[in-house]
């Protein structure tokens, strides 16, 4: 008998399998991968297909605070590296070494990928981790020099329904892989037809991503004037206000001075803040600061309220180097801190283990489960805001332990002469508190002397007259603090999380926490290291931080649902590496409820041709309810024989709790070489 959730497929090994689409899946591994478009007549022809189902974000973009639309200068990143399409083109990862990865999501309102093919769509990691931390994506069109010219031309000067037919295929890319809109970006000359109808064209495609996309967007990018010639103006003028008023922001060019904001500011009224005024990171040109000298930009940009649009900020990476590529990537960030105002979540669960989406291994439960780096940026998990205090306190990725997955959040500071606790603020918070919180805390110290601090959680709620503590047996601390009740184990209704608070192993220490809440809302979510004993000294202190968790009570209590339905496609057998193994490549699908997982661990239980049976193996993590497994090696059966591949499918739910092993989905791979019958074992 199998078990609930199984699937048992028999196939024939075949040494001619069926090629994949090249655009789709690497030509060497069949690996999937995320692919652009070049030229009108690929737009044109483009559709969906079930080739481009890996290619689809599963991470809807979550809620934050403020919204995008608040009046508020924003921040757009926009990333521009080596042409694109390098390492993060793999949808499910690779082994690269020292990878680049953008991990401050809490500064940045809107992230776009910019790249020199004519029709940029993002790659799908980029869209799952930006998403993950509620940033949106837009992927960029963009047409330059003759060939550019020619192709405007065409869908430009065409007239309404060749423009429209555009605009139209535009909207629906963007619908269609769920991303967040485009980036345009003519940088040739135009006839005067083609002029013309461009801010048309601008104002239908940007209805038509309204239409298709919650919360959709277009900015247009400084350089062809109204008249058609192309000419940069790193402002916001009459000659080019035309594109600004037919979408939803300017992206102006890099070499402004500050007259130009005064005028950019006078001009845009009050849509001052849909103006993203650029700074190429990189410096090249006439331009004011770059580098780690890009506060003096952003300084004279905000003072006359506008929006950044911060270019190539993998400058960092590209300039400095990879070798101390974190270190230096929180130094450039945290100069600009200052100018970068930040965002709130507002949804629970809040669940997070700070993995970048890379690493020199892959962690689970505090030790290492695959040595050897890998790099998958959509499964980095929410980011939080890394706090710095000169010289007392600062927080940045630790590859070198971790709880789960590739890396923790190191905290290093010092606890002042006669103040007996620091706290480190990890995410701020906006939302109403449920009546019943549950927090949980991993957490381990490192240094000379661990047994001296302590370490806690700490919760604040924005002044209110009403808010009050619900356990009558706790005073709540002035200014809004909480400082929840630890708990050895959890209460009854929770029971089946007692495994999750006395979890702490390998050096780590686990800590369930409870915090009952009346008419409040939550303001900040903090960690408190504090010294055992008073001291007049100052005192040093380093905390890994493995995990941390804060829950709605009342929704930990729904039993998680099954994966189901799992069923199997496009299978590639080729000869193994030794005569007796084969090598198989095939696609997984499986139903599970939208929202419900954070990801599934995808594990295989291996293959044998006699019983027996042998510990799960990860194969890699999966976003939605797809996964291609790539290079299995599994016995060759002899004739007469078959052999059995068993494939497990593990829901990670959005707060992180276990799933019992028997929801989880499994197949059953029966396969046997070509004219074999079914062995007498029975498989």
């Amino acid at each position: 008998m199998e078990t609930r959730g199984t699937t048992v497929l028999h196939d024939t090994i075949s040494d001619r399998p069926d090629p994949l689409p090249a655009r789709y899946f690497d030509t060497k591994t069949t690996e999937p991968i995320s692919f652009f478009l070049s030229g009108l007549e690929e737009l044109l022809a483009w559709q969906p297909n079930n080739n481009d189902e890996f290619n689809i974000s599963a991470v809807p973009l979550a809620k934050r605070q403020p919204p995008l639309h608040s009046s508020r200068p924003r921040t757009l990143v926009c990333h521009d590296m080596r042409g694109g399409y390098l390492e993060d083109r793999f949808i499910q990862g690779s082994a690269t070494r020292n990878p680049y990865v953008f991990y401050h999501w809490r500064y940045i309102d809107i992230f776009v990928y910019f790249s020199h093919h004519n029709v940029t769509i993002p790659p799908v990691v980029w869209t799952n981790a930006a998403h993950r931390n509620g940033v949106p994506v837009l992927g960029t069109f963009i047409t330059e020099w003759v060939d550019g010219e020619k192709l405007c031309e065409a869908f430009l000067a065409g007239g309404q329904e060749a423009y429209g037919a555009v605009a139209e295929q535009l909207a629906r890319i963007a619908q269609h892989y769920r991303f967040d809109g485009w980036l345009i970006n003519i940088e040739n000359a135009l006839s005067a037809a083609a002029v013309g109808n461009l801010a048309p064209f601008l104002r239908d495609l940007t209805a038509r991503v309204h239409s298709a996309v919650p919360g959709g967007l277009v900015i247009w990018y400084d350089s062809v004037l109204q008249d058609g010639t192309l000419r940069w103006q790193n402002e916001l003028n009459e000659q080019n206000r035309v594109y600004f008023d037919a979408c939803d922001g300017l992206f102006t060019n890099y070499n402004w001075k500050e007259e130009q904001l005064q005028h950019t500011r006078r001009l845009a009224g009050p849509r001052h803040a849909d103006v993203y005024v650029g700074v190429d990171v990189f410096a090249r040109g006439d331009v004011i600061g770059g580098g780690f000298d890009t506060d003096k930009s952003l300084r004279l940009i905000r003072q006359h309220s506008l929006s950044a649009a911060i270019f190539a900020p993998g400058w960092v990476y590209e300039h400095l180097g990879e070798e101390n590529f974190l270190q230096n990537e929180n130094r450039f960030w945290g100069l600009l801190a200052e100018y970068l105002p930040t965002h709130s979540i507002c949804t629970l669960p809040l669940a997070t283990s700070f993995s970048l989406g890379m690493g020199t291994s892959r962690f689970l439960d505090g030790k290492d489960e695959e040595s050897g780096p890998w790099y998958d940026l959509s499964v980095q998990e929410i980011q939080p805001l890394y706090p710095e205090h000169q010289g007392r306190l600062s927080t940045s990725c630790c590859l070198q332990d971790a709880w789960c997955g590739g890396s923790s959040l190191r905290l290093q500071g010092t606890i002042p002469p006669g103040e007996e606790r620091v706290a480190v603020r990890l995410f701020s918070l906006q939302m109403p508190a449920p009546p019943k919180l549950f927090l949980t805390l991993l957490y381990k110290l490192e240094g000379p002397q661990p047994d001296d601090f302590t370490v806690a959680l700490e919760v604040t709620t924005w002044d209110s007259g009403t808010c009050l503590e619900g356990n009558p047996t706790s005073l709540p601390e002035p200014n809004g603090r909480h400082h929840p009740r630890f708990l050895p184990a959890p209460p009854t209704e929770l029971a089946k999380l007692l495994a999750a608070c006395r979890r702490g192993s390998h050096g780590w220490t686990s800590r369930c926490y409870e915090l009952e809440l009346q008419d409040c809302s939550l303001r900040d979510l903090s960690v408190v290291v504090s010294r055992q004993q008073p001291s007049p000294q100052e005192t040093s202190f380093t905390c890994l931080l493995g995990e941390v968790r804060m829950l709605d009570t009342a929704s930990v209590a729904a039993s998680p649902p099954q994966v189901h339905s799992v069923t199997a496609s496009q299978l590639w057998w080729q000869e193994g590496p030794e005569p007796e193994l084969l090598s198989l490549s095939l696609t997984l699908r499986w139903s599970f409820p939208p929202g419900r997982a954070g990801w599934f661990r995808v594990l295989s239980q291996g293959a044998r041709c006699r019983r027996g049976q042998t510990a799960p193996q990860l194969l890699g993590l999966a976003q939605g309810c797809l996964f291609r497994a790539v290079g299995l090696l599994v016995p060759q059966p002899v004739p007469g024989q078959s052999c059995r591949l068993e494939l497990l499918v593990e829901p990670v739910l959005r707060d992180e709790l276990p799933v019992d092993p028997d929801r989880w989905g499994r197949l059953v791979l029966v396969y046997s070489a070509p004219g074999s019958g079914t062995s007498s074992d029975g498989h």
